[in-house]
């Protein structure tokens, strides 16, 4: 009996009350109406929805009772109002726990990222490796073995939205690249923004290296995707928005270099007896 009034509680408490509220399509377009005009009558609300008053009056009875929704009377008409308090309560309980300025760079940089750029230059490469999804993975987060292979170590916690940073292996701590997680889906799909260091080391994140002219393109985006097949791995990098063509010639000339040396170390065990980006140009 105290089992099944433990449940009953929960299933009847305020927050299940208006998630089961925001679960209908029909009900959240009634908050939106609401939320463009408040203080709407029952024909208002009818329109443009294609359903009888009886059906939109039962949708609104589910908002009443998650408190979503309120009413008032108006001589013979009934007013109802958006109660965004329960949203509120919610947003606190479940976004509040999360680092705030996290989620707000990680927006920021995919409305960046989803801006066209159709006259910034992309660069797109493929290698096949004999390995697994989880090894490449690896290789392309993993600190120690990043600086194996690529002469820099790359380091975060590739979480999105977190930072990260193309690091000297000098001791110095200088970076020559940062940026932002855009998107980490291990150990398929890694996203990241590539920009020019901060000037002071004590500035804030994204402070760019050197004063960019007004107009002048600033960070990249590269997308690392994994798919496995048959025991190989087909690894496909995209570097988008590029600043220049000859941002584009450089790059074009790193990833080859880059790559082949992961794909022998992952292969061999080793990286390739020279360091392929030092080999002069034909």
């Amino acid at each position: 009996m105290q089992i099944n009034a433990c449940i009953t509680s929960l299933v009847s408490s305020p927050e299940d009350r208006v998630f089961k509220a925001l679960a209908d399509p029909t009900r959240r377009h009634l908050l939106d109406r609401l939320r463009q005009q408040d203080g709407r009558t029952l024909g208002e609300l009818c329109e443009q929805l294609g359903m009888t008053r009886q059906s939109v009056t039962q949708h609104l009875a589910v908002l009443e009772e998650a408190n979503l929704v309120s009413s008032v009377r108006r001589g013979r008409e009934k007013l109802h109002h958006l109660n965004p308090v329960p949203l509120h309560e919610i947003q606190d309980r479940w976004i509040a726990a999360f680092e705030r300025p996290r989620l707000a760079a990680l927006a920021a940089v995919r409305r960046r990222a989803e801006e066209p750029m159709s006259d910034r230059p992309s660069y797109r490469y493929v290698i096949y490796i004999e390995s697994t999804p989880e090894r490449v993975w690896e290789a392309l987060t993993d600190a120690d073995l990043t600086a194996s292979y690529w002469g820099h170590s790359n380091v975060s916690d590739w979480r999105p939205g977190s930072r990260w940073a193309h690091r000297r292996l000098d001791g110095s701590g200088v970076d020559d690249v940062v940026g932002t997680v855009v998107e980490a889906v291990p150990p398929r799909r890694l996203v990241t923004t590539w920009d020019d260091p901060p000037a002071d080391p004590a500035a804030p994140d994204g402070e760019p290296a050197e004063q960019r002219e007004p107009g002048e393109p600033g960070e990249s985006t590269v997308t690392f995707e994994i798919e496995p097949f048959e025991g190989i791995v087909r690894l496909t990098v995209v570097h988008e928005h590029l600043r220049d063509d000859t941002a584009l010639d450089e790059v074009g000339v790193g990833w080859p270099a880059v790559l082949s040396n992961l794909k022998s170390l992952l292969e061999t065990g080793h990286v390739l007896p020279a360091v392929p980006w030092e080999m002069p140009r034909a």
